[in-house]
């Protein structure tokens, strides 16, 4: 396959990007890719999960969610071990326990951008689910509860509260 930008030379880097559900492919020979400034894998400005990691965390003002921002990332420092939020930052690792409790206000933030929300909701394993799998409706469901009741939608509420009642009822029988 040729380059689809110069075709002159053979393509050896081929990037998919899938943007609002719309995938695009690219193939391109690396010294096109080196002029449009991509990054190349195997090279010294290579692609790395850690700087990928890094440039997630730099959080800018402005930025929804990202009230901490406007705090100066040298700043924050871990009160146990010393490490700063600058220097995690570029070591990707923290420096002890405590630090998730230091840089807390940004790894929200941080999580929230990466996976979509900052509460585990991964798979739970069929064995050992179900129980699990019931408390995690309960918390949805408390959840909801509080907004409706916030919205003053009190039908509702009642509805979601014998729902809540009925899974106790469950879980303490069990």
């Amino acid at each position: 396959m040729q380059c689809q930008e110069c075709g002159k030379r053979p393509a050896t880097l081929h990037f998919t990007k899938i943007v609002n559900g719309e995938k695009t492919e690219f193939h391109i020979c690396e010294a096109c890719a080196r002029e449009k400034g991509e990054m190349i894998p195997g090279t010294s400005g290579g692609f790395s999960i850690h700087n990928l990691l890094s440039g997630l965390m730099d959080f800018h003002p402005g930025i929804p969610g990202a009230a901490a921002a406007a705090k100066p990332k040298e700043s924050i420092r871990c009160e146990e071990c010393g490490l700063t939020y600058s220097q995690f930052s570029k070591i990707g690792r923290f420096g002890c326990s405590s630090c998730y409790k230091y840089f807390n206000d940004r790894l929200d933030p941080l999580f929230k951008r990466v996976h979509g929300n900052t509460v585990h909701v991964g798979k739970v394993p069929k064995r050992a689910g179900g129980h699990i799998q019931v408390k995690r409706k309960l918390d949805d469901l408390r959840r909801e509860l509080q907004y409706r009741i916030l919205q003053e939608e009190f039908e509702e509420a009642a509805a979601l509260r014998d729902q809540i009642r009925e899974l106790e009822k469950q879980i303490s029988a069990e």
